[in-house]
């Protein structure tokens, strides 16, 4: 059964990591890809209003809402890959239908809450009053389609727990390119505007989820889906939960923390917010690389961990953190030497540009300070550990970043004062997690006895 996708209980280490590092890389490249087009078409066609709208405020608030259940993926991909390392594929094939019930009945609580409270929340945020109409044409599109977003999240995470993480990125090219040409058509030719942005997003979208749910549902092995079986184990549930809420929780309150400082960031106007906005997409060439490490790492270390391989395990982690290092000291290197450039793809306002300079030139050089919360976190939470790991994200990311949004911000209302929380969270947080990793995690104290036996 392992050896049809791909076995990480055996073989190098640092080759084994990589193998499975770089198709999820180029997956989260043609994500970012994906997302970054209806930045770069909106921008240059519709102007810095709308590029505001589409890259800034609505994804934002849109990560706020879908990241929650994306979390609860992950914990459906460790019981997945607990299961697979273990060789027990009965329960591989309940927890793979349950996470897809999980997935559709979490696509429409999500669908109803997003077009809810979409309207109030963007209000909350101090969206700017020439950037409000085409966030909430935005919006309500793409909570229309979410169904198909967490069908097709929850499907490449149940690959990925299993070794593949290959089809994943075949999807996403797919899905990306859909993207771009429909982004095209729709804006540039059929003058639809964010309309037409949102309406090419969702279609791509729905092409991922079938095109992830066509494999897992003629596949042959363990975690072959059946639709009809497509239902609630109330066991595999709880441990789905135990896992994927802390997780959620986690993510939803580093999604929470943006929110809050896209808030703040639309105080400062309509040329900074459409700046930040266009940053966002320029850093994701960090994002995509780092979690590429973290999905990477979880995968490894929840299969050695169903193998009752800790000692792979610790000397894993140890590796991937030498090679996320590596990775983000490079790319901080290239954005900090040619983000000017990258920024020309998105808009030509000299203020703009200027603002966004100003932005990556003062973020970039810091980058290597998340790598070990990035790495940690995913180990931990691949070996079952999740709870502290939500707490210790939460304190460094959410509760710091809000306490300084509230407490510092206004003694020096700069938009230089909001960036300084970010390297300083990244580096309280990695902190952090090198403490409870050494010290008081569960997870260590067993690799420790394991190393001591051998």
């Amino acid at each position: 059964m392992k050896a049809a996708t791909g076995d990480q209980t055996t073989g190098v280490i640092w080759k084994q990591i990589l193998f499975f590092f770089f198709p999820i890389l180029l997956g989260t490249f043609f994500q970012q890809l994906y997302n970054t087009a209806d930045a770069m078409i909106v921008g240059n066609y519709l102007g810095k209003e709308a590029l505001s709208a589409v890259g800034g405020t609505t994804g934002t608030l849109i990560n706020l809402l879908v990241s929650f259940f994306i979390g609860l993926s992950s914990g459906a991909s460790v019981i997945v890959s607990q299961y697979y390392g273990a060789g027990r594929p009965e329960q591989v094939s309940l927890a793979v239908h349950t996470a897809m019930a999980l997935a559709v009945a979490g696509g429409l609580i999500l669908m109803a809450v997003g077009l809810g409270i979409a309207p109030v929340a963007l209000r909350w945020m101090q969206t700017p009053e020439d950037v409000m109409p085409y966030s909430l044409t935005y919006i309500r599109i793409y909570f229309c389609g979410v169904i198909a977003n967490l069908v097709y999240n929850m499907g490449a995470a149940i690959l990925r727990a299993v070794g593949d993480s290959r089809r994943p990125l075949y999807f996403l090219i797919a899905s990306c390119f859909v993207n771009i040409v429909l982004d095209l058509l729709f804006v540039a030719v059929f003058s639809w505007g964010v309309l037409g942005a949102g309406l090419a997003t969702i279609l791509s979208q729905l092409a991922s989820a079938l095109l992830v749910m066509a494999v897992l549902t003629r596949t042959q092995e363990s975690f072959r889906i059946i639709p009809k079986k497509i239902r609630f184990d109330m066991g595999i549930l709880r441990n789905v939960f135990r896992i994927g809420l802390p997780t959620a929780f986690q993510s939803m309150m580093h999604s929470m923390s943006n929110v809050i400082i896209q808030a703040s960031v639309n105080t400062f106007g309509t040329d900074t917010v459409a700046a930040w906005a266009a940053y966002g997409k320029i850093d994701g060439l960090f994002w995509m690389m780092i979690s590429a490490f973290g999905i990477s790492i979880t995968t490894f270390a929840g299969q050695n961990y169903g193998a009752v391989k800790y000692d792979r395990i610790r000397r894993g982690i140890r590796e991937c953190i030498l090679m996320a290092m590596t990775g983000a000291v490079m790319m901080s290197t290239i954005l900090y030497c040619f983000g000017s450039k990258i920024y020309l793809l998105f808009i030509d306002d000299p203020v703009v540009l200027e603002k966004g300079q100003e932005i990556l030139c003062f973020l970039a050089p810091f980058f290597f300070a998340y790598v070990c919360a990035e790495i940690l976190s995913g180990a931990l939470r691949g070996m079952g550990d999740s709870v502290v790991p939500m707490l210790l994200t939460g304190g460094g990311f959410c509760v710091l970043r809000v306490l300084w949004v509230f407490a510092v911000t206004p003694l020096r209302p700069k938009f230089q004062t909001v960036l300084v929380i970010y390297p300083v969270s990244w580096a309280v947080t990695s902190l952090l997690f090198i403490l409870y990793y050494l010290c008081f995690s569960r997870a260590r104290k067993i690799m420790k006895v394991s190393q001591r036996e051998t």
